[in-house]
């Protein structure tokens, strides 16, 4: 697999205010579709429940339900003011990083990017965003999703009232630093995720073009419908949870509670697999796979369906007005 960043019948690359625009836009539809999957995630993720024989199993329907009747639907969107803030700089990032990644591993001669060059631009694009973007706002919205209160009630209070005030409550009692609590975690999942969901959107994404005949849209960029987009990122989105459960079901109940005074992050992390594994046992490590799947997959389809919509129609209106920059001569 290889893909070419520019020629002769094609674009630059998309500009930062192309992604910033496209990339927010897609990510706005796919946090307002997917949020309340990511909710009964972290729920699930933050149940402490040991596999006993005999004992009641939650998934994540039943999960969901109790969300619902304890606490209203609108349990289910906890936390997302602060993924509808995080969501347009982190997908600006993730789709401007790639690209420039792409432009710096491909072969100077020919501009062509091999497999492992797109998975090497994914994985770094995934560790960009996660420093810049997604550890804070994770850590804002796990505090927000793990609290089990009413939100019909108005005389249940909870501690954290909102996403701002989730992120100043956080600042005061834990310092800055606690917005940054799981960030190598955070970087390895988001890294991963992205390496694997590039490379295989990319791979697919080839695969129809040359099936159809290498079909083209009327500027000569390659194109494929946008069922298709929306198939093939529903298969690439699947990938990256199936091989990164583990880290991210550590790292949500790393994020959840406060810093120890005198344990290191590398202590607490081992610390929560060994407790983990013993009362709870291997099963553990993959709680919440279902809804992560069920949530990132469609997720991933929307992304890539929206980006490539708006892109495309912004491209249309002008080069010179989205991106900056003329065709290549």
């Amino acid at each position: 697999m290889a893909t070419k960043v520019t020629g002769k019948d094609g674009k630059a690359p998309p500009s930062a205010a192309t992604n910033l625009i496209a990339g927010g836009g897609a990510g706005m539809m796919e946090a307002l579709a997917c949020h309340p999957l990511d909710t009964i995630k972290v729920r699930m993720q933050l149940s402490r429940r040991a596999r006993q024989p005999g004992a009641p199993k939650r998934g994540f329907l039943k999960t969901g339900s109790e969300i619902v009747r304890k606490e209203t639907p609108l349990g289910l969107y906890k936390g997302l003011g602060a993924v509808l803030t995080g969501i347009v700089p982190k997908m600006a990032i993730r789709f401007t990083s790639f690209e420039a990644y792409k432009q710096l591993l491909a072969d100077p001669s020919t501009g062509v990017v091999s497999g492992t060059g797109t998975f090497a631009a994914g994985l770094a694009a995934g560790v960009t965003e996660a420093v810049a973007v997604v550890t804070p706002m994770e850590v804002v919205k796990i505090r927000l999703q793990a609290q089990h209160h009413s939100m019909a009630d108005p005389l249940d209070v909870p501690k954290y009232r909102n996403a701002a005030h989730a992120a100043y409550t956080v600042v005061r009692e834990e310092g800055a630093g606690a917005l940054y609590r799981g960030v190598a975690l955070t970087a390895l999942r988001q890294g991963s995720n992205q390496a694997v969901n590039f490379t295989a959107y990319t791979y697919f994404k080839e695969v129809l073009v040359r099936w159809q005949g290498g079909a083209r849209t009327g500027d000569g960029q390659t194109a494929i419908p946008g069922w298709q987009t929306t198939v093939i990122g529903l298969v690439s989105g699947a990938m990256g949870p199936l091989s990164n459960a583990p880290i991210d079901t550590i790292k949500t109940r790393l994020q959840k509670t406060p810093a120890e005074e005198g344990v290191s992050a590398f202590k607490r992390v081992s610390v929560i697999a060994s407790d983990m594994f013993k009362r709870e046992g291997f099963h553990a490590f993959y709680k919440g796979i279902t809804p992560r799947i069920m949530r990132v997959a469609p997720g991933q389809a929307v992304t890539f369906t929206v980006y490539e919509f708006l892109k495309e129609k912004m491209e249309k209106t002008g080069p010179s007005i989205w991106s900056g920059s003329k065709y290549e001569e």
